[in-house]
């Protein structure tokens, strides 16, 4: 039985993520156990990972993560945060019982234009209570919100105390630099219009358009300059996530928030993080039931002046974080979210030593950044890193999962349709990324797997300390992709992956050869894979289909062994895993590929390792041929004939040498 399970979509970006992960540090600093349940969320109807830092809770051994396979989780304490998720029937409903329920209010069912704009709240009781039972306990964490709920179900039963959030003042504490003549002012968050001053003439006001003032913004800055039609001179306008809040808040002198006059703040999270990391809060007076003297307060007109004042009195300023930080100490310090535990019966453990998660590297430390989707490829050349240098995985939502799954350290660079951006400004947000993450790890070298778009080649230019390198695929269809090979010069380095059917390829890469080192097929087959008898089974990948007698099952690249016959596209990663576990396989080239499968799949066919099907329609007719094991047996005998080796490890070998140039290039 876990002590507290929490139970959340898990992909917020924003301050719901922000306070699993404060409750879940404070919890196993106590030597509690923790479980997190992911629900997804109707409202979140684009595909993206579980958030960073709930990754790092994770891979860091703080939680443990629920399975979605019916099994029942028990725990003391069952906290439910983010009644949105509620709205609708969840398409799977949790198995979890629980001593204590409790449903965290961490943002009101609406704002002052409708009091049920975000989620009606009976509805949201009711399903829930149906689906949990009838003893939960609904938790405001704020007056705001407990107002809220009040006004549009007055019968509800509220405890008397707030589930405020907590914050580690430790983890926010930050080295302050000198003030400068013209103070910084600035603010941070998730991307969102309700998050802004709603008239032109009160942003400024907020956000002065003044050389007696610097703004930095991080996050949502594009909201504030559409709105004024303009970026003022002494904006610098950072896109959310290219830095770390807390490398931000160093550089405040002043933290302003002000927001639509409609949208009902629930807590204010990034407040409650500025006052930890020693920046002064300038809020609105609404502010005042939460943070009493911890913050100043005036209205947008009166920022200018607040600022001026306190910038230029330095024993008042230095008073003003000093009890902002008392106060924050004693309200929301980790040790108030302990004791609320406790005072369910769910007491720290004495006897148990509390789990520490491991310090982050100093940057000096040996690592490699791997850009791009194509993961699998990433993995294999992971495992096989030298000791001492450690692989990080930057990629979008499609390669995040299998990288977490790979215990490897990941960094998410979220693709132009997933930000719903121009090509034109994700490039430019591919620059800044790239160029921050460079700074936070200091790698000995950048590898870039796939299409090298101009954010990464701009970002390559910009930051010229590691070496940077192409993982270049090959076997384009005839006449496209050329206007990729200028991309090369770029490069300190090109590294092209080998390919079974390297004889059919007539792609443009054929004759680009200046400065490319090739390896055989790259794939994370295991260095033994042995076949086991059993029942017959299909795998299919990318391709539907059905054989009598063959049941149908999933099967990663370890797993293969299990796997009787497969109906697969021939795209680079399936094709060679394929191949190379002896697995006898119809494959069925995609029109639209980039790379020509159609290509592959005749060559295979030709040699005598697979059989090809033109279309999804004839596959059937291809895939019954394998029902005959003496077709299989004679696809596996020259499958082995013709058998490659591994690239995997040469690549590893060729990338630690680029890293090896980068110390030589540091020391002559």
């Amino acid at each position: 039985m876990y002590d507290v399970a929490i139970l959340s979509d898990l992909r917020y970006p924003g301050g719901n993520s922000a306070s699993i992960v404060a409750e879940v540090r404070a919890q196993a600093a106590a030597g509690l156990s923790t479980v997190l349940i992911h629900v997804p969320s109707p409202h979140l109807r684009h595909a993206r990972p579980f958030q960073s830092r709930i990754v790092a809770c994770l891979r860091d051994g703080l939680a443990d993560l629920a399975h979605d396979d019916g099994t029942e989780v028990a725990a003391r304490v069952l906290l439910i945060r983010q009644p949105r998720i509620f709205t609708e029937e969840p398409a799977v409903v949790p198995a979890v019982r629980a001593g204590h329920t409790f449903v965290v209010l961490n943002q009101p069912p609406g704002d002052e234009r409708q009091d049920q704009r975000y989620y009606v709240f009976d509805e949201v009781r009711e399903r829930i209570t149906r689906l949990f039972g009838d003893d939960v306990v609904w938790a405001p964490i704020s007056s705001q919100v407990r107002e809220n709920v009040h006004r549009v179900a007055p019968r509800t039963t509220l405890p008397d105390t707030d589930w405020h959030e907590i914050i580690d003042i430790d983890d926010w504490a930050v080295a302050r630099r000198p003030p400068g003549d013209i103070p910084v002012i600035g603010r941070h968050g998730r991307p969102d219009e309700v998050k802004w001053p709603r008239e032109p003439g009160e942003l400024l006001q907020a956000y002065p358009d003044s050389a007696e003032v610097k703004v930095r913004i991080l996050g949502g800055g594009d909201i504030g300059v559409r709105r004024l039609g303009r970026q003022p001179d002494n904006w610098d306008v950072v896109e959310f996530g290219a830095e770390s809040p807390r490398d931000f808040l160093a550089g405040l002198d002043f933290f302003v928030y002000f927001h639509d006059p409609d949208w009902k703040e629930a807590f204010g999270r990034t407040i409650l993080e500025a006052m930890a990391s020693g920046v002064p809060v300038i809020v609105g007076p609404h502010f005042r039931a939460i943070f009493g003297d911890a913050a100043l307060y005036t209205d947008p007109a009166g920022v200018r002046d607040l600022v001026a004042r306190l910038h230029a009195d330095r024993p008042a300023y230095e008073a003003q974080v000093e009890r902002a930080r008392r106060y924050v100490t004693d309200q929301f310090g980790s040790a108030s979210h302990i004791g609320r535990l406790a005072s369910l019966g769910v007491m720290p453990k004495a006897d148990r030593r509390p789990f520490r998660p491991p310090l982050r590297p100093e940057r000096t430390s040996r690592r490699v950044l791997l850009v791009g989707d194509d993961v699998a490829r990433f993995r294999a050349i992971a495992r096989r890193l030298p000791s001492g240098l450690e692989a990080v995985v930057v990629a979008g939502s499609a390669g995040l999962a299998d990288a977490h799954a790979a215990g490897l350290l990941t960094e998410y660079l979220p693709g132009a349709t997933e930000l719903g951006a121009p090509p034109a400004r994700w490039d430019g947000f591919v620059r800044t990324r790239l160029g921050h993450l460079v700074e936070l790890y200091r790698p000995r070298a950048v590898l870039v797997g796939g299409l090298p778009h101009d954010g990464i080649v701009e970002a390559a230019a910009e930051n010229p300390r590691p070496r940077w390198l192409w993982l270049r695929p090959a076997m384009w269809r005839r006449g496209t992709g050329g206007e990729w090979a200028g991309r090369g010069a770029a490069f300190d380095g090109i590294l092209e992956p080998g390919e079974f059917a390297a004889t059919g390829d007539e792609g443009w890469t054929t004759t680009a050869r200046s400065g490319v080192s090739t390896v055989d097929p790259i794939t994370d087959l295991p260095d033994r894979l042995a076949r086991r008898e059993g029942d017959h089974t299909l795998l299919c990948r990318g391709v539907e289909a059905a054989l009598p007698g063959f049941r149908t099952i999933e099967a990663a690249a370890a797993d293969l062994g299990e796997v009787t016959v497969a109906v697969s596209r021939a795209d680079y990663t399936n094709f060679h895993e394929l191949l190379g576990a002896r697995v006898p396989t119809v494959f069925v080239p995609d029109p639209d590929a980039c790379d020509d499968e159609l290509a592959r799949a005749r060559f295979a066919a030709a040699a005598g390792v697979a059989l090809c099907a033109t279309d999804d329609e004839s596959a059937g007719t291809e895939l019954a041929k394998l029902a005959d094991p003496a077709v299989r047996n004679a696809l596996i005998r020259r499958c082995a004939e013709l058998s490659f080796g591994n690239g995997a490890e040469d690549a590893a070998t060729w990338l630690a040498g680029q890293c090896r140039e980068v110390n030589r290039a540091a020391n002559s």
